[in-house]
């Protein structure tokens, strides 16, 4: 309900964090049900089969801890949005610090540039990625570990194949006990190559399971960032239709650097050593808004003069155009 009297409210994830959790269960289920043969295929290769579920129980962890990270950052946000006097003393976001640093501990009426807010979204942007690449290798993972089970039961039961016809006593002068000895021999290596294939069916279930969770995760992260957007947009001053550098952005940097530089030396007033890394820093972020500021004059500059002589140009042609235009009537009236 609290959406519909603030759109531009983050939601929680909550809802992604069902859905997997509903997804394992029923997942568990038909692991229970089929008890009986995942246990007889896991002990074909306890190794390498002990090792893909240690990658699932990985992956499943690393899935729901990229949800769960989201719920902090949305109520810091919200809290943000409303003034909440207990964000001085919450824990800072993780994904969200560059916001953080550069917006302080209060909204207000607070503006920021396009270029400031596609610098922040570009940057969460790219943390919400770099927290899912481990995910993705991890159900590739699976896949490739299965493949080995695969070709490691392969191996396996050729080689015990070559065993058996060699072991055959070809000797003998029954054909029929020789063909019975073959088939028996054969017949037993594949059945055991069956269960050699246990590792591949463990490897496909879990990164099965591994991309639903990711996905969820996945979902779960665009929807932040779209919200986010969203709301970064409210607070956003617009640039001028023609793509040009607006002065009123540039001002508006400018001003976050003063406001930011005072802040800073409010704080640090008799404050301790550590303050001066501060100070120079917040004294860094001022110089390049002022160099912002100066090279948007020169540009500006540059274009009034630019300007100036075209139209000192277009005034000498229309000079020239009187004059013929004069000389064309006086010549007309000499005639007459």
């Amino acid at each position: 309900m609290a959406r519909d009297f603030d759109p531009y409210s983050l939601s929680s994830p909550q809802v992604y964090l069902w859905r997997m959790i509903i997804f394992l269960v029923l997942a568990g289920f038909v692991a229970f049900v089929l008890i009986s043969q995942i246990s007889n295929a896991f002990m074909a290769n306890p190794a390498l089969n002990g090792l893909i579920v240690g990658v699932g129980v990985l992956g499943i962890i690393l899935g729901f801890r990229q949800v769960i990270r989201l719920i902090p950052e949305v109520s810091w946000v919200n809290g943000f949005r409303i003034g909440d006097p207990r964000l001085e003393v919450r824990r800072p976001p993780v994904l969200l610090a560059p916001m953080a640093t550069l917006l302080g501990n209060k909204a207000g009426d607070m503006t920021i540039s396009p270029v400031t807010m596609r610098s922040l979204l570009d940057s969460i942007g790219t943390r919400l990625d770099e927290s899912r690449e481990i995910s993705r290798y991890l159900t590739r993972l699976l896949v490739f570990l299965g493949l080995v089970g695969t070709f490691w039961g392969l191996m396996a039961t050729v080689s015990a194949v070559a065993v058996t016809v060699q072991s055959l006593n070809v000797g003998g002068s029954d054909a029929t006990v020789l063909f019975e000895d073959l088939i028996s021999g054969i017949t037993s290596q594949m059945s055991g190559l069956g269960i050699a294939f246990s590792s591949s069916l463990l490897g496909l279930a879990g990164s099965l399971i591994l991309g639903f969770l990711d996905l969820q995760a996945g979902q779960a992260q665009n929807r932040f960032y779209l919200e986010l957007e969203d709301w970064l947009s409210t607070v956003t001053d617009l640039e001028p239709e023609d793509g040009a550098i607006s002065a009123t952005a540039s001002n508006a940097d400018l001003a976050f650097a003063l406001e930011k530089l005072r802040k800073t030396l409010e704080e640090n007033k008799g404050g301790s050593a550590g303050s001066d890394d501060q100070a120079n820093a917040a004294m860094s972020n001022l110089a390049e808004g002022i160099q912002g500021l100066v090279q948007h004059v020169r540009s500006e500059q540059k274009m009034m003069r630019e300007w100036a002589e075209a139209q000192s140009m277009q005034q000498r042609r229309v000079e020239r155009l009187l004059k013929v235009l004069t000389q064309e009537v006086e010549r007309e009236k000499a005639r007459e």
